[in-house]
């Protein structure tokens, strides 16, 4: 399965509540050559970005969290960053409720449940600079 999907080596910050989510994420991203890190909500998120500025690629931010949703969130990590690569990602909320979070910079939607293969062209797009085609 991997062998078909790109590769890469940037370091991935899950934000996410379900473990068998971030269970099947870190391990796919790991096995593709990513560094990954969990945060179990969008406080922990904002604590490990202030922490790790420079090392964290793009956040993969789940939208529906208690502590700290995912709105929240990103406006808070691009106040520590303006430029932060952040790609959306929810089960339960739609592409059009995040529309004001994607004009406000998010790189894009990820719908729940993730698909591999989706989920690793979505990050190489993000990093590797291309515009969203939505």
């Amino acid at each position: 399965m991997s062998d078909s999907l790109p590769k890469g080596n940037e370091t991935i910050l899950i934000v996410d509540d379900h473990e068998t989510i971030w269970d099947f994420l870190i391990d796919a991203l790991s096995e593709l050559g990513y560094s990954v890190l969990l945060a179990e909500n969008g406080l922990d998120a904002v604590d490990i970005y202030e922490a790790n500025p420079e090392q964290i690629d793009l956040v993969l931010l789940d939208m529906i969290m208690p502590k700290s949703g995912g709105h929240q969130t990103f406006l808070r990590l691009k106040a520590l960053n303006p430029n932060v690569k952040v790609l959306l990602s929810s089960g339960f909320v739609s592409e059009e409720e995040v529309g004001d979070l994607l004009e406000q910079g998010a790189c894009g939607f990820l719908p729940k449940p993730h698909r591999l293969p989706v989920v690793v062209k979505e990050i190489r797009r993000i990093l590797d600079g291309e515009k969203s085609n939505g």
